[in-house]
């Protein structure tokens, strides 16, 4: 690093001091916080991600400044790599070390140590870091972006391109996008969305009346952009009769009440639905649209919703995905494709069992996006979802052009009408149809919409795949949370010695019961998972291995 390098980022970095006694750590969900505190965070962000992109030999990078389901005061900032996937872990502690830098010559001199390491060339004529930055419709959105936007021209030749108001999905899609020589605006990620929905409703088979009128769908935005991006999306999609609330242009507050998250966790009704949408078809989305539920309305009486959670889309997913490869038969140089199914130890038993009875490789992965994304990539057809709502398919590239080739093959042969074609036809629009960087609730959306007319079904229909086994969860504070170790699935805990032993003597006691234990990422907490036949089993499960925990660790 010259010295004209060295000066502009002193002199930048002099405009975003510190903020006293914050210490940060670079999550799945990148940093997150008072948006108040945010503003040195951002910038320093914005210098890596020039970095990372230079790194790369100058291809595009992404940065998002959103806090997704958390309160409208807070905000948060992460990085999407050229793949438009999540920022390398490899860089991690790059980043929380510039962002707990205490002053700019203390970040100078981490910056100048970590670019010497990685071999990164700033300066030259030839290769310039690009950056483009999206944000939600926080308030606090606009002033974080131009401290990123300062954060990215502090390193020489770097360009940050505002890009604007966007879901976290659409920016990711859109990096994948620009960096595979693809169209990657805004428009072209509706065009995409809508093009290939419409090529799976043509492709829905005509046979048999007896299938069922679909009808409206009531969704809600969370009062974020997802409300507002697909209010955008519906003028492009006839087959889909949608009824959008909680936009936040009514002054609704962002995730107050209202979103993915609230709707999963508390099991009850956003505001603005009520007792005149009993049996109706509802979807959540959440601040940043990258997750998604489905909820009917059981009874007038109740203001319980009946969820459909990251399980059961996976589930539906899986079930559709699978039909059509069942349609191919072993076609794929004579062995049958690998469609594998990826879920954390939270995923609901009952799901789980019910994918196995479907025949299908279920894998486990640790909790977190980044973790089970690494898993999906394992196979041909990877469908990877968390309960909370969170999750997409991912197609590898050497199964999506054997069905491109299948595709052609079939055409020249003259069976373009063959159900076999059809299948073919239906797992293209699937593949260009989710967002295969990450999570995307207005992808997701017209995926479950579209399978379900597929498959003629209600929501109620959908919901009985399988029923949930009773569950319950419970935080126990401990001294010292390293002291339990898990296995890389964290089905079962390793340390202290005999701990799983007695967790597995509480679980024999009840029927369909298992439970698990896991540190907190964050806190000095053990969480414990338990479900079992009852709501009273499983309660009584959990408790019994919260005393083990605090009888194994001693409690705090």
């Amino acid at each position: 690093m010259d010295e004209i390098q060295i000066a502009s980022l002193l002199k930048s970095s002099e405009l975003f001091p510190i903020p006293q006694s914050v210490k940060l750590s670079y999550g799945t969900a990148g940093f997150r916080g008072d948006a108040k505190l945010l503003e040195s965070t951002v910038y320093r962000v914005g210098i890596l991600s020039a970095l990372r992109s230079l790194k790369l030999g100058s291809a595009t990078v992404g940065l998002m400044i959103t806090a997704s389901h958390n309160k409208v005061s807070d905000n948060g900032i992460k990085v999407s790599d050229p793949s438009g996937g999540m920022l390398s872990q490899e860089w991690e502690p790059f980043a929380d070390q510039i962002a707990n830098a205490s002053s700019p010559q203390e970040l100078v001199s981490l910056i100048r140590e970590f670019v010497e390491k990685e071999e990164i060339r700033i300066g030259e004529k030839k290769k310039s870091a690009e950056v483009w930055l999206g944000r939600d419709t926080r308030p606090s959105g606009e002033s974080l972006l131009r401290a990123a936007e300062i954060g990215v021209g502090s390193v020489l030749g770097s360009v940050a391109i505002d890009i604007g108001v966007l879901t976290t999905p659409q920016l990711h899609w859109m990096v994948r996008a620009k960096n595979k020589g693809l169209k990657a605006t805004e428009s072209d990620y509706f065009e995409n969305l809508s093009s290939s929905f419409r090529c799976l409703i043509d492709l829905i088979p005509s046979s048999g009346n007896d299938k069922l009128e679909i009808s409206k769908l009531l969704v809600d935005g969370a009062n974020g952009v997802g409300g507002q991006k697909i209010e955008d999306l519906r003028g492009s999609l006839s087959n889909l009769d949608l009824e959008i609330r909680n936009t936040g242009r009514d002054g609704g507050v962002l995730n107050e009440g209202v979103g993915a998250d609230f709707v999963q966790k508390e099991k009850v009704l956003p505001l603005g639905f009520g007792s005149k949408d009993v049996g109706m078809r509802c979807a959540s989305l959440d601040g940043d649209a990258d997750r998604l539920v489905y909820f009917y309305i059981p009874s007038e009486s109740s203001d319980k919703v009946e969820l459909l959670d990251g399980d059961k889309i996976l589930s539906l997913f899986a079930l559709f995905i699978k039909e059509q490869l069942n349609i191919l038969g072993d076609d794929k140089e004579g062995k049958q494709s690998r469609l594998g199914v990826v879920q954390t130890a939270y995923a609901n038993g009952a799901s789980t069992d019910y994918l196995r009875q479907l025949g299908l490789d279920v894998v486990f992965a640790k909790t977190g996006v980044k973790h089970l994304h690494e898993k999906a990539a394992e196979f041909d057809i990877g469908i990877y979802f968390e309960a909370n709502g969170h999750g997409t398919i991912l197609f590898s590239e050497s199964f999506l052009s054997w069905l491109v080739s299948k595709q052609k093959d079939l055409m020249a042969k003259g069976q373009g009408g063959s159900e076999e074609h059809k299948a073919v036809c239906r797992l293209v629009a699937v593949c260009n149809l989710i967002n295969q960087a990450v999570g995307d609730a207005l992808s997701g959306v017209l995926l479950v919409e579209v399978i379900l007319q597929h498959m003629g079904w209600s929501i109620q229909k959908w919901n009985v795949l399988y029923k949930d086994l009773p569950s319950r969860q419970i935080k126990v504070e401990v001294p010292d949370r390293t002291a339990v170790v898990t296995t890389s699935e964290e089905t079962e805990a390793l340390r202290p010695l005999g701990i799983q032993d007695a967790i597995n003597s509480e679980i024999n006691k009840y029927p369909r019961g298992r439970a698990f234990i896991r540190p907190s990422g964050t806190e000095d907490v053990v969480r414990v998972y338990a479900e079992a036949s009852t709501q009273e089993a499983a309660d009584s499960l959990a408790n019994s291995v919260a005393q083990l925990v605090k009888s194994f660790l001693g409690s705090s």
